[in-house]
């Protein structure tokens, strides 16, 4: 696969869309409905660059990662290639923002709200997405949250985290990365539209 991120980067470039907008948001999200999830090669996303693979688990960073959760015969779907923005260590792991539980108009309209959050404006190596459980509760910007918010246990993450860079961050929200077990998107985000509600 060539590398993904930056052919849809430089297609955008050349169509005018100007990164980190609502209009870019909205183009992303349109153009990877177009890719097949069928062709996703997950493992060759994970090194494409300008994504960076490490084990360590850093606040405010977007990851992918492969994940075989502990509960998994008891849980209705899961997904088990996640993108993750993390809030925080949690007991054994971490709490992270899974955005493949929602719908992709949904997904648009939190990402928005998320970068509203971060912890600077230059989208670089050193910017990361500033919010905690109790930010996310009280905004309402942030009222997209509940069904993303999972608690990733360290011992079943079963890949090193492919953190994804902050220009980067529309694409990978939108790619049909999501690896559905045991029900499919449409199961997925009916239910989180209903817990919405």
């Amino acid at each position: 696969m060539s590398n993904l991120f930056y052919k849809l980067e430089m297609e955008a470039f050349r169509k005018g869309i100007t990164p980190r907008t609502e209009e870019s948001r909205e183009w992303f999200r349109k153009r990877a409905a177009k890719l097949r999830a069928a062709r996703m090669n997950r493992k060759e996303l994970m090194k494409a660059e300008p994504v960076e693979q490490t084990d360590k688990v850093t606040p405010g960073t977007m990851a992918m990662f492969f994940y075989d959760p502990k509960t998994k015969d008891t849980l209705p779907y899961y997904d088990s290639f996640p993108v993750v923005i993390v809030v925080d260590s949690a007991p054994k792991g971490f709490y992270g923002l899974n955005l493949h539980y929602l719908p992709p108009v949904l997904r648009a309209k939190f990402l928005d709200g998320l970068l509203d959050n971060t912890s600077n404006k230059y989208y670089d190596e050193k910017t990361k997405i500033a919010v905690n459980y109790q930010y996310l509760k009280k905004a309402s910007k942030m009222k997209y949250f509940a069904p993303c918010f999972k608690h990733y246990l360290t011992a079943h993450v079963k890949s090193r985290l492919a953190v994804i860079a902050a220009p980067e961050w529309e694409i990978a929200t939108f790619l049909p990365t999501a690896q559905w077990n045991k029900a499919g998107a449409n199961k997925v985000y009916s239910d989180s539209r209903r817990m919405l509600k």
